[in-house]
């Protein structure tokens, strides 16, 4: 985890929580992900000319991932719809780097090192406790079916990390595999979104096109450093960085959409940060 990766990750982190903000922002789910996956698809379509084609071992992954990324966005769109954007948004991404580290010490032959195993769970921690507080703190039941929702995305969100890892890596181009996996990825909520609303789509789409289409932006820039620190670095570490948009997203719920930040999610983010220095010092 070199500086540069750490600085193009925690890049990637404020970029990610943006374009979901985004899209919790847009009132009907579906319209917003159709907006952010196929923008996301139009520009895969103009970089792809520019890039070189990935190589012949990266397309059982970028096929895989497409399929996997479809199934995070169904299962993220229907988070939004049950729980509140602070606490549906921690979970989801809290809970994915823990699973992301086992899977690539099974699949990628990547054994954490003390620090560095360390580093992924006081990361976790800091993280899942953004979710739990805000929990227990606003005063109601829990929403079991929005965690469970949330927890499913998580799993999908570690399924398509390391699933991504190892394909970028066959591909020979960080730029070429993040613009065919847009284009593969982006095809599916659109063309749902065609089916349902026939006739209708472009009248619905109008009005929330531009800032639909900023956080389609915002999504490939997000992913697409991701997708280079991978070539560059362990998949967990930066799995666990990555998610510092948590705190991130945290501090956008409460200035935009009213929900309490509160002393817990400081003290949360006090902990990622020490989770970020064991990663680094593994570094």
């Amino acid at each position: 985890m070199t500086p540069l990766v750490t600085g193009a990750v925690l890049l990637a982190a404020v970029t990610h929580a943006s374009w979901n903000a985004i899209a919790h922002h847009i009132t009907d789910k579906l319209l917003g992900f159709t907006l952010i996956s196929g923008g996301g698809a139009l520009i895969g379509l103009l970089l792809a000319p520019f890039a070189p084609l990935p190589a012949a071992g990266a397309w059982p992954y970028l096929l895989l991932s497409a399929v996997l990324h479809v199934a995070y966005m169904v299962l993220l769109m229907r988070s939004f719809r049950l729980g509140d954007f602070g606490q549906a948004y921690p979970i989801a991404r809290g809970s994915a780097p823990l699973v992301v580290t086992v899977l690539a010490a099974v699949f990628a032959g990547e054994v954490p090192g003390g620090w560095q195993a360390a580093g992924v769970v006081v990361c976790s921690a800091g993280l899942t406790g953004l979710a739990v507080w805000g929990i227990r703190g606003s005063g109601r039941r829990p929403d079991w079916a929005a965690i469970g929702a949330a927890l499913a995305t998580g799993v999908s969100i570690a399924a398509y990390t390391v699933v991504d890892g190892l394909g970028v890596r066959a591909s020979g181009s960080s730029i070429g595999y993040i613009a065919w996996l847009m284009i593969l990825e982006g095809i599916a909520v659109p063309a749902y979104a065609c089916y349902r609303w026939r006739g209708e789509l472009g009248a619905r789409l109008r009005p929330f096109a531009a800032v639909g289409l900023f956080g389609a932006a915002l999504s490939v820039a997000a992913y697409g450093l991701v997708l280079w620190a991978q070539t560059r670095a362990d998949l967990a570490p930066i799995s666990a960085l990555r998610e510092s948009s948590i705190i991130v997203g945290a501090a956008i719920g409460a200035l935009f959409f009213k929900e309490k930040f509160g002393w817990s999610r400081i003290v949360a983010a006090g902990v990622m940060v020490a989770g970020i220095g064991l990663m680094l010092h593994a570094g």
